[in-house]
């Protein structure tokens, strides 16, 4: 279900297929935990091969991001289909999680965020 994948500055892609659903879910939260475990301060989910989440992996998206952001990092989501995004409006987590169509381009909004965060 997941292949993880390590850039710098301590960013991990973690892939995600198939189902997150109730049950299934556990092994997304299984595979951003090792991430994090392993040095990972920020997480891209790759979840273009994603073909049905339910309110428990949507439950597990909130956990893992609120997770993240506490210890000072971002939790992004990377090629989450539209079909799949009505859980995250219903929800509203449509405005708190960060969504990017592919890695490129969510490696470059934590790069550009680093670039404003550095001393100058």
């Amino acid at each position: 279900m997941t292949i993880q994948e390590q850039f710098p500055p301590q960013t991990t892609v973690v892939e995600i297929a198939g189902k997150v659903t109730i049950g299934y879910d556990a092994k997304m939260r299984e595979a951003i935990l090792e991430a994090t475990d392993a040095g990972a301060k920020n997480v891209l989910l790759k979840m273009d091969r994603v073909t049905k989440i339910d309110s428990s992996g949507i439950g597990e998206l909130a956990a893992a991001h609120e997770r993240i952001r506490k210890d000072g990092g971002r939790f992004l989501l990377v090629g989450l289909a539209d079909k799949l995004a009505g859980p995250l409006i219903y929800t509203n987590l449509i405005h708190v999680l960060e969504r990017y169509p592919n890695v490129k381009e969510a490696l470059a909004a934590l790069e550009s965020s680093s670039e404003e965060n550095s001393p100058t």
